[in-house]
């Protein structure tokens, strides 16, 4: 985590001298395509479906995610960016037919391509909608007691709903959103959570 968090707070300090440039380019407005970085971070609740000796159980756990977008601001209307995500690790115990206390942990990174649109012809505070498709990117073990631990990496296809509120100030925006981001691994995780961001422009 700390190879994540370090090189993102650098980013973090660095982008307010890339953004004082947009400031001065788009003084007269005259821009209508302009790039941004975002950093974000949330907490959230992740419901994985898991199957194993023919039952199925839902493990549940809270998390806590990290996101680091690259994106393009069209018109001040719309929106597109490629999206990664990070996941903490959830866990949590339960018992399958003759198997009891299996207990299945889950790492979970996701590559999104978002997209988003604005609600109304607000200024500076402006809700909006999005949605995004990619790769999720999933490490699910179930540790058995006498049997042993049972890893699988899985790639699979990934999707995201979005609805939030941008706070607007031209040069930076702060993005308030909940998110359910859904991941085909096993049969089926869910996660549910919000965040809260900073776009800088470039």
């Amino acid at each position: 985590m700390k190879k994540i968090v370090i090189p993102a707070l650098a980013a973090l300090i660095a982008c307010p001298a890339v953004a004082g440039q947009y400031q001065q380019r788009n003084e007269n407005n005259t821009d209508i395509w302009n790039p941004y970085m975002a950093l974000r971070i949330g907490a959230g609740y992740t419901n994985l479906n898991y199957s194993l000796d023919e039952k199925k159980e839902m493990i549940s756990d809270q998390e806590m995610h990290g996101r680091v977008a690259l994106g393009l601001e069209m018109c001040d209307t719309a929106r597109a960016e490629v999206e990664w995500s990070l996941f903490t690790k959830t866990k949590d115990t339960k018992d399958f037919n003759t198997f009891n206390d299996v207990e299945v942990e889950t790492k979970l990174q996701t590559l999104l391509f978002n997209v988003y649109t604005n609600l109304g012809d607000y200024k500076m505070i402006r809700p909006f909608i999005g949605v995004g498709a990619g790769m999720a990117f999933a490490e699910v073990s179930g540790d058995i007691p006498t049997v042993g631990k049972h890893n699988q990496d899985q790639n699979r296809f990934s999707a995201m709903g979005t609805l939030g509120v941008t706070f607007d100030w031209n040069v930076f925006a702060v993005d308030m959103a909940f998110r359910y981001t859904y991941a085909d691994v096993n049969s089926g995780l869910h996660n549910f959570g919000g965040d809260i961001g900073i776009r800088y422009m470039f």
